[in-house]
């Protein structure tokens, strides 16, 4: 009785739900792995080169690993994901399929197709990547009211136990640390070293292939991630032994020399199922435990796997697809073109677009308030955003850009996911980084040549906006900071935000 396992991409996980299922009552023989490489979807966007060679390398390391198992692995590098399935069928003629959920709707919505299609029983599992999706732990919040990461946060916290004492209370008596966790970084302090893998000889041949076949972003020349599981946890350890122990403290700060700082940089193994998101939560809860890193930085660091993360994936499943037509400010300006080569005289926006180029990687701050804060000062479409998201970054998958640039970055949704706007002037990025040190522009200038573009495109934003943002309470100190503003300096704000635009669309 021969069943097929289809493994996807990006679900790499070990056990792998749909294949411990078909293992239930069959012996080994009767099953075949198929995993699928889509040249259609490595090419549908000019995706960064290190992601489709992180990609493609731990899918191949993980079907050798499978053989090496005894399993059967059918692995096809296909035109597209259809005609692989189809020349599968032929061949192997198996009577029922098993698989796990996609995590974005374009791919569910093409499984949950599959049994008519093909004409046989199929099965299909929910994901057990993230946790909402395999544990009932949640209420149902209203369809009509905005359900906030805070709230969503403990709740997961609450059911699992993570950082809760024996009264089902949050220990050190705080569910959140984030106000001891914005502080910007010490001169003197230094930063451990990133961990890194040497390509094998695998890695290699994807490399040439991914350079072989298409225009990407970036480059694939100094590739180094991790493609195996146990790279990817030899990652973890090195990241709980070093820097974990400073990660909340310093999460939101920048450093022009720097890329990850106390950052994990453990995301695109995670996307992609090398590492397993509650495991990763609770190895960093037996830190705090056993004394090794205080509580605000594991809380925080808590907070972005289980919480952030999560958070993102359910907003995505209970809001699309209409919130990728969401556009709450009216945007309609193109992305500007120097975010595809970094060559802008703003000495943040280049230093962090030129380090995403190379290397598909930024921490959350920039790209929340460097990235995403520039472009919706600019009113650039948040559709515009969104591709060069998915572009530019190694972990950047549907499900998480969708709601992330839409929703917190730029508030299109219009407040479903974030509570208010992150727009800021230089006064924020000067006080996390020390990217205005070596600026062109005056940090402290409202108006004038030299005058910082964040300030007066941050102030032009205000001013034009203030009928909508006044009904968000969380934005009443920055309105109210307008009356600092004479009548003559609104103008010259304005002015000098309209020449800029106007630049920008060239």
């Amino acid at each position: 009785m021969p069943v097929t396992v289809w493994i996807l991409g990006d679900q790499l996980t070990n056990p792998h739900p749909a294949l411990k299922e078909a293992e239930d009552g069959l012996p080994r023989s009767d099953i075949t792995i198929l995993m699928i490489e889509s040249r259609q979807q490595a090419h549908r966007m000019p995706y960064h080169f290190n992601k489709l060679v992180l990609l493609f390398s731990a899918m191949r390391h993980y079907a050798e690993a499978l053989r090496a198992q005894g399993y059967q692995v059918d692995y096809r590098v296909a035109e597209n994901v259809g005609q692989a399935i189809t020349d599968h069928w032929k061949v192997n003629q198996p009577n029922s399929l098993f698989m796990m959920a996609a995590s974005s709707l374009r791919g569910r919505t093409f499984q949950q197709n599959l049994s008519k299609v093909l004409g046989i029983q199929t099965k299909l599992l929910p994901n057990s990547q993230f946790i909402s999706s395999v544990f009932d732990h949640l209420p149902d919040f209203p369809q009509d009211k905005p359900v906030r990461q805070e709230q969503f946060y403990r709740k997961i916290r609450q059911h699992f136990g993570l950082l809760i004492d024996d009264h089902g209370q949050p220990v050190g008596g705080q569910w959140n640390y984030d106000a001891k966790n914005q502080q910007a970084l010490p001169k003197s302090l230094t930063i451990p070293k990133m961990i890194s893998f040497e390509p094998d000889l695998m890695t290699q041949q994807v490399m040439a292939e991914v350079n072989q076949s298409g225009s990407f972003t970036g480059t694939a020349a100094g590739f180094d991630l991790a493609v195996t599981h146990d790279q990817a946890q030899t990652a973890v350890e090195d990241f709980l032994q070093h820097r974990l122990p400073f990660f909340g403290t310093y999460e939101d700060a920048m450093r022009q020399s720097e890329t990850v700082i106390f950052h994990s940089k453990l995301s695109p193994y995670i996307n992609i199922g090398l590492i397993e998101p509650l495991a990763l939560a609770e190895a960093a809860d037996r830190c705090y435990f056993e004394g090794s890193a205080q509580i605000n930085n594991v809380e925080g660091f808590i907070r972005q796997v289980i919480g952030w993360r999560e958070y993102m994936f359910w907003q995505y499943q209970r809001l699309m697809p209409n919130l990728a037509e969401q556009n709450y400010w009216g945007a309609d300006r193109q992305l500007p073109a120097f975010f595809w080569q970094g060559d802008t005289k703003m000495n943040c926006l280049a230093q962090v677009i030129k380090r995403v180029l190379e290397t598909g990687y930024a921490h959350h701050i920039e790209r929340l308030m460097v990235l995403a804060n520039f472009c919706l000062l600019c009113g650039v479409h948040p559709e515009a955003v969104h591709h060069w998201f998915m572009c530019a970054f190694i972990d950047a998958y549907e499900w998480v850009m969708t709601p992330n640039v839409y929703g917190m970055g730029l508030y299109a949704d219009g407040g479903q996911i974030g509570s208010k706007p992150y727009v800021a002037s230089a006064n924020y990025i000067n006080k996390m980084s020390d990217y205005c040190l070596a600026c062109r522009f005056d940090k402290n200038k409202r108006t004038g040549e030299l005058a910082c573009p964040f300030n007066y495109l941050y102030w032009n934003f205000l001013l034009t906006h203030q009928a909508k943002l006044r009904h968000n309470y969380r934005m009443a100190r920055m309105l109210h900071n307008l009356k600092f503003l004479d009548g003559d300096e609104k103008i010259a704000v304005q002015d000098q935000a309209q020449g800029l635009l106007e630049d920008l669309d060239g």
